[in-house]
């Protein structure tokens, strides 16, 4: 049997309900609304952390990331740069390395935000090749971060290619889709955009580039307008690498998954959930998930399988009939079989903590604990989405059932060190903060 191909899209700081299919503001995503209608929608899709780079240590292992130090700063920064501790350690199996070695083709084109040269990179960690940022935000044009350095790479030499960073990314796998044409090797194609994160750049913005300089996180500029767009350019990338791959004669045997990395920022949409980036209510970790496969989806599928983020390395690796090395066991789980049979559903438990206002989080069938500032929440989110009505008092014996299991599970995991970074863009203030 000819093994699948894999396409995985990753959004940065996309909300919820930023896409049409997810019920968002205007025709923002043509593309990715078609992908929906032919493939599968995940209503209860989940990203492994509500901030950028803690969700890619899962995505690039399966496991949670907070079994690795790296990922335990919220997010990693520019001063991560030399540091031989903060980053995914090449030593580390990876999804693409795993694929590797099994005679895939593996490239990443976008956003790497796991660690800095020379002791991390996507080429030590089971990437071919590689083009793209290295860090976490950039402009879309200068390519430099918020420290004014220049952060836009090939294969590990800098790149001054010049142009809108959406469109080079997507010009990139779009080129990555060519070259495999006629090829007999699979391959893994990474697409990791950095839209809609900041900066506040559409396609036609070049001097609002100019006029912020290395300001990138700006609060002095930005509009809800400007956010659709930047989304829009991201869909038309989508939409050109969903046609190489018909054009290559691969779009059959190829498994392509869009999703976020967290939920959204300043101008997202996150309805009907309250929350953004760094809070572990619905709205920061609740994101949009697709997949498509011709030959093994049916179109129009809806799921309310509960998914995250590091289901889709365990998931990749069961259709390309690869064992996961044993001394770096899953921690997600494979949802090979519930794509083509969308209605089978398998009970679990997820899990999440944020060194950020000290928070904890356990997603149980339909209910779910919070922790926040030392209050504890309980929701039950098939009646209450918004996480408005603590439910606490009325089911103690839930609470406590949550709660525990929670403590079982964190005691598995390391421990968060007192030297872990907590970002300081994001405060108190930005929060959505529920009432004890």
């Amino acid at each position: 049997m000819t093994r699948p191909n894999f396409v995985f899209i990753l959004a940065d700081d996309l909300g919820y309900a930023d896409l049409g299919c997810y019920g968002g503001r205007g025709d923002v995503s043509p593309s990715l609304d078609r992908m929906a209608a032919e493939g599968l929608r995940f209503t209860d899709g989940y990203s492994n952390s509500p901030v950028c780079s803690p969700t890619r240590f899962a995505l690039m292992t399966g496991r949670y990331q907070y079994r690795l130090r790296g990922a335990l700063d919220e997010p990693l920064a520019g001063a991560a740069r030399g540091r031989d501790d903060l980053g995914l350690p090449p030593s580390h199996p990876t999804l693409p390395s795993l694929l590797r070695d099994a005679g895939y083709t593996t490239a990443l084109a976008g956003k790497w935000h796991l660690g800095y040269p020379p002791h991390f990179g996507p080429l030590l960690s089971g990437y071919g090749e590689h083009f793209g940022p290295l860090g976490g935000g950039v402009d879309y044009f200068s390519h430099r971060d918020r420290a004014g350095v220049h952060d836009l790479f090939e294969n590990g030499a800098e790149s001054r290619r010049v142009g809108y960073l959406t469109d080079l990314i997507s010009d990139h796998a779009v080129d990555f889709i060519g070259r495999q044409r006629n090829k007999d090797a699979p391959f893994l194609l990474s697409v990791h955009y950095t839209a809609p994160h900041w900066p506040w750049e559409a396609r036609d913005h070049e001097a609002e580039s100019r006029r912020i300089g290395n300001a990138i996180h700006h609060i002095d500029g930005g509009s809800v307008e400007t956010y659709r767009t930047m989304i829009r350019h991201m869909d038309e990338g989508v939409g050109r690498i969903l046609v190489a791959l018909k054009q290559a004669g691969l779009a059959e045997n190829t498994l392509t998954v869009f999703t976020s990395d967290n939920g959204g920022e300043r101008f997202s949409d996150t309805w009907p959930f309250v929350g953004k980036k760094m809070d572990l209510l619905e709205g920061g970790i609740r994101v949009p998930l697709l997949a498509h496969w011709p030959s093994r989806i049916a179109s129009g599928g809806i799921t309310g399988q509960t998914a995250i983020t590091m289901d889709w390395p365990a998931t990749m690796l069961d259709a390309a009939s690869v064992t996961p090395h044993p001394d770096y066991p899953l921690d997600g789980f494979s949802l090979l079989p519930l794509l083509a049979a969308p209605g089978r559903t398998m009970a679990r438990d997820l899990f999440w903590r944020m060194n950020h206002r000290s928070q904890k989080a356990v997603r149980r069938g339909a209910w779910k604990y919070l922790s926040l500032d030392g209050d504890a929440f309980l929701y039950d989110l098939s009646q209450d989405s918004r996480e408005r009505a603590n439910l606490a008092k009325r089911h103690p014996e839930r609470l406590t059932e949550l709660r525990a299991a929670y403590d079982s599970w964190e005691a598995t995991m390391p421990g968060i060190p007192a030297e872990a970074r907590v970002s300081l863009v994001y405060g108190k203030s930005d929060m959505a903060t529920p009432t004890p």
